[in-house]
């Protein structure tokens, strides 16, 4: 039987707000433990919570990036269950009317065309705090201090179709919350991260399967892992003629498996009811024309214009654009560099693997753009070749100063000479006779043999446009 894969992600972004949602207490990441807890983020008796106002611009500013309804009135609810990192007993979430609704976001497949995925909803709540297993010799501890951090959970329709799908959206998710400057996307911190609904079916059946809830993925490797792997077990459960059991899952990356957490159907209610301690909150039509007004170029746009007024592949634009600092990195060389695929191939190539290997984001890059730039510059100027130009980036990641001092430091300066390169090229035509006789003969795979000993001689200082020439002309082909 051929099946069908239909999946849905709830994605969890942490509000990049220095305050929580209901309290003045910091969000500040790596504090000692239950440092940030303060008295009405525990609930404690006679505490009151009140909104911060800077969450509501930014689910507006979210709502209205992916075209959807912000709600003019939105309620906060308590969702009641007892956890013993749930200080209050309860969360206040949203349930019947969420801040913003009915949106869409459009992927790009691997084969190059484009999906659109649409938004259900996306409502703010509070954090829970965080159990902690290890170092307490068999019992637990528990850190309050992400309780009452401020969370913008985002569902999804059940729209996509393979685990590759729901990467590409929760990449393009995580995009957007960046550009948008409402998360840092922090994946290791906990502040990106996403529960996937996964289930199966027939191809061709309109019917839903039974879904599984896969809890808490916080990378986008894993996602990937996870959801191939349940399906591959749904699939493998209802061809044996079994059935599939409404649960919730965790992801064990170790093992690279799925195993069973709650069953849903065992589930408590949780009894939401309207907060009676928060008013609706009220979102006019002034705030939403401020913050569209506030809203910078998006992903999209900005990838169009870089195919339009740079010339450059859709390829190479989208990963110019995947984040905001490396778009305004980017455009920040080529104004000085002027050549926009130059400077495209060095920042996507040389300098997002310079990153990668040391762990680093662009905003910590050593090789600021404006240095970039200049090494640019003495490329096309002929200074350096591309070659010394590694050599010369190198010095500058490891902080040897800007292109300039470090190529009148090393002596890396290009050979244009014509007199130096056509000595350099005699004595190599006159030491290799019969390479010349097969180049004249047709072979013109030897003229990289002889620009490659003309660099070996000169130390990759040679002009190689000019060797080109020269040897051209010498040999009158």
């Amino acid at each position: 039987m051929q099946w069908e894969t239909v999946i849905g992600l709830e994605i969890h972004t942490q509000l990049a707000t220095k305050s929580k949602i209901f309290s003045g207490a910091a969000t500040a990441y790596g504090a000692e433990p239950n440092t940030q807890a303060c008295a009405v983020d525990l609930g404690l008796p006679g505490v009151l919570p009140v909104l911060n106002k800077e969450v509501v611009t930014m689910a507006a500013r979210f709502g209205l990036a992916i075209g959807a309804r912000v709600a003019p009135i939105s309620i906060f609810a308590r969702k009641n269950y007892f956890y013993p990192d749930l200080p209050k007993g309860y969360q206040i979430s949203q349930l019947d009317l969420p801040i913003v609704e009915q949106g869409q976001l459009e992927i790009e497949l691997e084969d190059g065309t484009t999906k659109v995925i649409g938004v259900t909803r996306a409502h703010l709540e509070e954090d829970a705090g965080k159990s902690l297993h290890e170092d307490f010799h068999g019992l637990t501890g528990i850190d309050l201090n992400r309780a009452g951090t401020p969370l913008l959970e985002i569902v999804s329709e059940p729209d996509m179709r393979s685990a590759k799908e729901a990467v590409a959206y929760m990449r393009k998710m995580h995009s957007l919350v960046r550009y948008l400057e409402i998360s840092d996307g922090n994946m290791q911190e906990g502040s990106f991260r996403c529960d996937a609904n996964v289930s199966v079916r027939p191809k061709g059946q309109k019917e839903f399967g039974t879904r599984t809830e896969l809890k808490n993925i916080n990378s986008f490797r894993f996602v990937e892992r996870a959801i191939n792997f349940e399906v591959e077990r749904q699939i493998e459960v209802l061809e044996s003629g079994g059935r599939i059991t409404q649960e919730t899952r965790l992801y064990d990356a170790d093992r690279d498996e799925t195993r069973p957490m709650r069953s849903k159907e065992e589930a408590m209610d949780y009894r939401y009811f309207p907060d009676p301690d928060l008013l609706p909150v009220a979102v006019s039509e002034d705030l939403l024309n401020t913050v569209r007004a506030s809203l910078p170029e998006l992903p999209d746009a900005k990838r169009n214009r870089f195919v339009k007024e740079y010339g450059l592949s859709r390829e190479d634009a989208g990963l110019l654009t995947s984040s905001r600092d490396m778009a305004d990195y980017f455009e920040t060389v080529v104004k000085t560099a002027g050549d926009a695929k130059l400077s495209a191939n060095w920042v996507i190539g040389n300098l997002a693997g310079a990153l990668n290997k040391d762990g680093k984001e662009i905003a910590d890059s050593p090789v600021s753009a404006e240095m970039l730039a200049g090494m640019l510059l003495r490329i096309t100027d002929n200074t350096i070749s591309g070659k010394i130009a590694k050599e010369v980036f190198e010095a500058m990641w490891q902080g040897e100063g800007d292109a300039d001092a470090i190529i009148d430091k090393k002596g890396l300066r290009q050979i244009t000479d014509t007199g130096a390169i056509e000595a350099a090229l005699d004595e190599i035509i006159a030491n290799n006779p019969k390479q010349v006789e097969d180049l004249k003969g047709g072979k013109d795979k030897l003229m990289g043999f002889f620009v490659g000993q003309v660099m070996k001689q000169t130390g990759g200082k040679a002009n190689p446009g000019q060797v080109n020439a020269l040897l051209k002309k010498k040999l009158g082909l």
